[in-house]
């Protein structure tokens, strides 16, 4: 029997993909994840397809699809001789892509430029991400950090995937060049992240045994497996052998959760508790030779701690089931390209768009309050002032976008009392000429900035976008409203510089 897709392509209605209903409920969006590591640099292009998903007040875009468009090659990171990235270089391999993808950054709809590793310790990581964000999209942000790392990874490995198609809660270990990072899934969600000093290029050196590459958490790992280290000195194949092993066993302690996790050489707060964890997914470079995918030595300790960790998988010092990953050394950039955008609802509120959007870097404060049956207004205010303050965000000259719980009934009183509170709180900044930027967890962002604008007159522009879920340091990006669905994509730049 064939469904009622096949009776609408077939028919004279014409492709479902020109209706306008399906057009509404269905965006398509070109996006790039761009990841500048410690050892690699990638570049991956995607097609993705959001649909609303839930029912009621709690609607919102979700991913449902993902299509590879093109993988740039995996090239070693370019660093100047002064240890800076070289942000030339960077640029033409940026540029190599683009053109190899046939791709121009202005159908770029979305996308993360990631600094990774010991990448993002650089002097310049910074000016760099900024570099090429400009180059690489108008909606091409810059971010960083080890949590978000983490959690992109275990997207882009299929680690949340399995998880959620399995209900299964799985470990995803991502080891780069230079970090080592953890991240516990549950029903398809990360749940927990931790990053750890553990990476295949920590050290490197050249085929005669001479060191061309020494970090300090490699000094440190060669120093515990009593291997002394100098730049431009020597090194053998056996000590080199010894700092994987070292590496090695920090990652299983860490895995095992002693007492003596304070001790290891976490980044992060230590990884929690890993109880119910019935399955272990690697990605990063080195998850390549643990799953026996590569076998060249590129003169650093990538080989080595991969069949050192495949050991261990082996004889149980790693308590957990090996589980096939999706994408390895590709997987930061495959969650970059995909899971970061959202979708604003085309129930959100726009007035002025034309000055409005398409806004940068607007930051994130999400104020905590509980709506009663009665919303208290004033009550409100102080949890929105409170905040700005908390944050230093009362005097705040840039954008600022206040993100909204809303619970309970939608009724005109209960929403006439939150938008009272917004121009209370706000009315310094409102009064500044600083436009007024809401993002609400419901759909009722038009209803909302109706009252804002039509009955409490607010002078300035006003956006209040919806269907979104957005955090304390998030910096977002709003593009221009898509059509004919009028969603408005949302880049979300958490733990962004």
């Amino acid at each position: 029997m064939q469904g009622p897709e096949h009776y609408h392509h077939a028919g004279e209605l014409g492709p479902l993909e020109e209706n306008p209903i399906w057009q509404q409920e269905n965006v398509t969006l070109c996006s790039v994840g761009i990841d500048i590591g410690s050892s690699g640099t990638q570049v991956v292009f995607s097609r993705l397809t959001l649909r609303r998903s839930g029912a009621g007040l709690a609607t919102r875009f979700v991913v449902t699809d993902r299509h590879c468009l093109y993988e740039s090659p995996v090239t070693f990171t370019p660093f100047r001789a002064d240890g800076l990235i070289d942000a030339v270089t960077v640029g033409e391999i940026l540029d190599r892509a683009y053109a190899a993808a046939a791709l121009r950054p202005e159908v770029v709809d979305s996308g993360v430029v990631i600094l990774t590793g010991e990448a993002l310790r650089r002097e310049n990581a910074e000016r760099i991400a900024e570099i090429v964000s400009t180059r690489a999209g108008d909606f091409v942000c810059a971010a960083a950090g080890h949590h978000m790392e983490a959690a992109l990874a275990a997207y882009g490995s299929g680690s949340a995937r399995a998880s959620r198609d399995t209900g299964r809660r799985i470990l995803n270990i991502d080891i780069g060049g230079g970090t080592t990072k953890l991240s516990i899934l549950d029903g398809g969600d990360v749940v927990a992240t931790a990053a750890l000093a553990v990476g295949g290029r920590l050290v490197a050196a050249d085929a005669g045994g001479r060191v061309v590459r020494l970090e300090d958490a490699g000094r440190e790992h060669a120093r515990a497996a009593g291997v002394a280290l100098e730049l431009g000195g020597q090194v053998s194949a056996a000590g080199l052998d010894a700092i994987a092993a070292e590496m090695a066993d920090v990652l299983t302690a860490a895995l095992a959760r002693d007492d003596g996790a304070a001790a290891l050489p976490y980044l992060t707060e230590p990884i929690p508790s890993l109880a119910g964890v019935t399955g272990v997914i690697f990605s990063g470079g080195v998850a390549e030779y643990v799953y026996g995918n590569e076998t060249r030595d590129f003169g650093d300790l990538g080989r080595r701690l991969g069949l050192a960790l495949a050991g261990r998988l082996a004889d149980g010092s790693i308590p957990f089931r090996l589980l096939p990953a999706g994408a390895r050394i590709r997987a930061t950039a495959l969650g970059a390209s995909e899971f970061s955008v959202q979708l604003s609802g085309p129930t959100c509120y726009v007035a002025d768009a034309g000055t409005l959007l398409p806004r940068r870097n607007a930051q994130v404060l999400r104020p905590g309050y509980k709506l009663g049956e009665d919303v208290d207004a004033a009550e409100v205010a102080e949890a929105i002032g409170s905040q700005l303050r908390t944050f230093g965000a009362d005097d705040n000259q840039g954008d600022l976008v206040l993100a909204l719980d809303w619970t309970g009934r939608v009724t005109y009183k209960r929403l006439s009392a939150l938008a009272r509170a917004i121009v209370v709180a706000l009315a310094a900044r409102i009064a500044a000429g600083h436009p007024l930027l809401l993002a609400v967890d419901a759909d009722i962002g038009h209803s909302l900035g109706a009252i804002l604008r039509d009955e409490l007159r607010v002078s300035t522009s006003v956006l209040v976008v919806d269907g979104l879920n957005l955090l304390n340091f998030d910096y977002i990006d709003l593009g221009r409203p898509l059509q004919p669905s009028r969603a408005i994509p949302v880049t979300i730049k958490s733990l962004a510089f």
